[in-house]
């Protein structure tokens, strides 16, 4: 038995050897090659270049598809020793051009005296979506409706495979911001308003994305954390424009995530473009040094986002001048410079360093950072990629996985038992988003707007075409109504309307992403509503199909409406998923990863406090169309039987919160398990209830189960006024589908 004890800790010592030898062989590989670099050499290192300045134009226009200019490519190498590249330049490029693009960089890079490799960042983030024909997956906030963090995962996968089939190493995501300013334009990239399911799907996406090794194979890509952080509570819900966030607030519900996916390894991170309390993040030492790489022990390196620094004296009037914002930012904590369009930083960086204002640690700590994710990328060894390495790429069993998810995160808020349709029905399909891929995709989709996706998705279905294919051409009908801003032919849809058993109606909103996409209204478009309330006087019965980036208020056209189907921006699958779920091929299991506001005014979270619930003396109380979590089901779920371990918990212990859940239905569905916490008295004002856990079950007709949830004092800690993070003694309140049970935490 000694024997066999031993033998074990010497496998687990070796193990432990083999784990640590890679990066205790990097560090040293760092150590070695920075020593060799000249100063100059250093600050490109640190300096990001966009792609578009060496690309060959046509007189404004880049030549398509896109050709280098290799002598501008190789004046920027050798003179500033440029360490990264980023964008695409416009729209997607196939990926023997991305291919071909990437091997020409590498060969003027390696050519230099010290043969670093480029590092090229693009933004992957719902697929390698700069990429034509590549798999285009849900945006974020479509997949955190899943609450389905494998599924996630698997798309992650499926991602880095395609992007990195264009030889792309780096990739701008998962986004970590907190979607609970239903405003601002950027939603439909988070993962919802929740910090707890935020994190669950960065973790499982930034391991999809890397991999488990702290080598990331020829399969996977580095991630960027982003946008850290705070970056989705501007006061005007306007995309780059002022934040007022309390530290505790920081702390409590904007850090956590970012916190985790640290944790899970991730090796980049992009900086919040914005200002928080009058101070720019990107000046921001505290928050990128004292946090970041202070408390959280964050080893990769931080990126700054599109062209902040120079913002720093350009817009938020914090630096007189270039070369200030770049002591201001560099010293700050950031590593790396999306300059993006010249070469000014490299210029006042080296400058400042000789001067002695930025200090040559600072600069050996962001280089030493940077070299050492070159080094875990591979990109030494290997600096492009082998073409025959990926031939899953637009695979069918890829298309396969976007498809999955897709079916995992549509979700039925509203249904008057009109859905499933019955076989036979005669179908109206209307609306701006009816026969629009542009609709489903929204915004970072082949170009940075979107706009281009009627086109470049031809071959796949809009919602009416997946209609037609599932329920029958002479049965489907279809007339637009209107678009996104104007009414087109209201009397033609209502006429075509009468002759009809159903109407499918898809309203919603045309792609956009960031400032293009701020709005003064968050209530939907007047012609939908126009449109909805023509149809509605026909009498006939209204599916209504919102395909959307934030939550755009309903409530005048809801109540006309049978049934809602939430479909987010589910990608290029949509079509298919939407039509497949009026059909009942698929059972909805989304839910809402948001709260869904009822009116424009009264914008408040589900973890409210209890100061904010409704009552009679104030009707602006927290009174949603829908809460967060809300998702229907063609079949029924009874909870019953909750059940807590023990009454009690203590410091170092553990209670297991069960519940049965059983399909009380006829048919098989997907149901996720919430795990709501209520701290009953606490020194901070408590909230309503916290999501704590979850779990995504499958349930065949008439079966039962059994969830578990292992609830545990950091479980149901916050931050205090001190800024530390407690659990107080008390009283907690759990809450399990329509089950409540209390216990005490002494």
């Amino acid at each position: 038995m000694k024997l066999l004890k031993v033998l074990v800790l010497g496998v687990s010592i070796s193990l432990n050897l083999q784990a640590q030898t890679p990066a205790t062989s990097i560090d040293k590989k760092v150590s070695t090659l920075l020593s060799k670099m000249t100063l100059e050499e250093k600050v490109g290192q640190m300096t990001q270049i966009t792609i578009e300045p060496f690309l060959k134009m046509n007189g404004n226009q880049p030549v398509y598809p896109h050709q280098l200019d290799e002598e501008k490519l190789s004046a920027a190498i050798k003179k500033y020793k440029i360490g990264s590249i980023l964008n695409v330049g416009g729209n997607a490029q196939t990926k023997e051009n991305w291919r071909n693009r990437i091997t020409v960089i590498q060969r003027h890079a390696l050519q230099e005296r010290l043969k670093v490799p480029i590092l090229y960042g693009v933004d992957a983030i719902r697929g390698n979506n700069y990429t034509s024909d590549a798999v285009m997956f849900p945006h974020q906030i479509a997949q955190a409706a899943s609450f389905n963090p494998a599924m996630a995962k698997k798309g992650a996968e499926v991602t880095a495979y395609e992007t990195r089939a264009s030889f792309l190493p780096w990739n701008f995501s998962p986004v970590l911001d907190l979607g609970r300013q239903p405003m601002w334009p950027r939603i439909y990239e988070t993962y919802g308003e929740d910090p707890y399911l935020v994190a669950e799907m960065g973790k499982a996406v930034v391991a999809g994305y890397q991999g488990n090794a702290a080598i990331t194979d020829k399969y996977h890509v580095a991630a960027c954390l982003k946008h850290y952080m705070g970056y989705s509570m501007p006061l005007s819900g306007h995309d780059r424009t002022p934040a007022w966030i309390p530290e505790r607030e920081l702390r409590e519900y904007f850090l956590p995530q970012f916190a985790t996916a640290v944790k899970a390894g991730a090796k980049t991170v992009m900086v919040n473009s914005g200002e928080i309390n009058g101070v720019p993040v990107h000046a921001n030492k505290h928050i990128l040094t004292d946090i970041l790489k202070g408390e959280l022990q964050f080893k990769g390196f931080i990126v700054s986002d599109w062209q902040d620094i120079q913002y720093l004296f350009q817009r938020h009037k914090v630096a007189k001048d270039n070369k200030e914002a770049v002591m201001m930012g560099i010293n700050a904590g950031l590593d790396m410079s999306m300059v993006p369009m010249d070469f000014t930083f490299c210029d006042a960086l080296v400058e400042l360093a000789k001067e002695g204002k930025v200090p040559m640690s600072r600069i050996n700590d962001a280089v030493s950072r940077i070299l050492k994710v070159k080094y875990e990328l591979g990109l030494f060894e290997n600096p492009t990629g082998n073409t025959e390495d990926y031939p899953l790429f637009n695979s069918p069993a890829h298309n396969k996985v976007n498809y999955d998810i897709a079916a995992e995160c549509i979700t039925l808020l509203k249904n008057n038992a009109i859905l499933p349709l019955s076989s036979g029905k005669k179908i109206l399909v209307t609306g701006p988003s009816a026969n629009s891929m542009r609709a489903l995709n929204g915004g970072w989709s082949r170009n940075w707007q979107g706009t281009t996706s009627d086109s470049t998705e031809a071959t796949k279905n809009t919602i009416l075409e997946g209609i037609r294919n599932t329920f029958g051409t002479n049965n489907v009908e279809y007339s637009e109504g209107a678009s996104f801003e104007n009414a087109i032919n209201i009397s033609e849809t209502v006429s075509k309307a009468s002759n009809s058993d159903i109407i499918v109606l898809c309203v919603g909103e045309n792609s956009y992403t960031e400032t293009p996409g701020n709005i003064g209204d968050i209530n939907i478009s007047a012609p939908q509503i126009e449109l909805t309330k023509a149809l509605a006087a026909t009498g006939k019965p209204i599916v209504l199909v919102l395909t959307e980036g934030r939550p755009r208020i309903i409530s005048q056209i809801e109540p006309l409406a049978s049934a809602v189907l939430h479909t987010y921006l589910l990608g290029n699958e949509g079509g298919n998923v939407v039509a497949d779920a009026l059909a009942g091929k698929i059972n909805p299991s989304g839910k809402l990863p948001y709260t869904y506001p009822r009116n424009s005014n009264s914008l408040i979270n589900y973890y409210h406090k209890f100061t904010e619930t409704l009552q009679a003396e104030d009707p602006a109380g927290y009174n949603p169309q829908w809460e967060f979590g809300y998702g229907l089901s063609y079949t029924t779920f009874k909870y019953s039987n909750l059940k807590l371990s023990s009454n009690t918990l203590s410091a170092a212990g553990s209670i297991t919160a069960s519940v049965d859940v059983t399909n009380t239905g006829s048919i098989a569905g997907k149901e996720s398990v919430l795990l709501f916490v209520s701290d009953l008295v606490a020194s901070i004002t408590p909230e309503a209830k916290r999501l704590r856990g979850f779990e995504k079950i499958f349930l065949a007709a008439g079966e039962t189960r059994t969830v578990h949830f292992r609830i545990t004092p950091d479980k149901l800690s916050f931050i205090n006024i001190n800024l530390k993070r407690v659990t107080e003694p008390g009283e907690f309140k759990v809450q399990l589908g329509g089950l409540t049970s209390t216990f005490n935490y002494k």
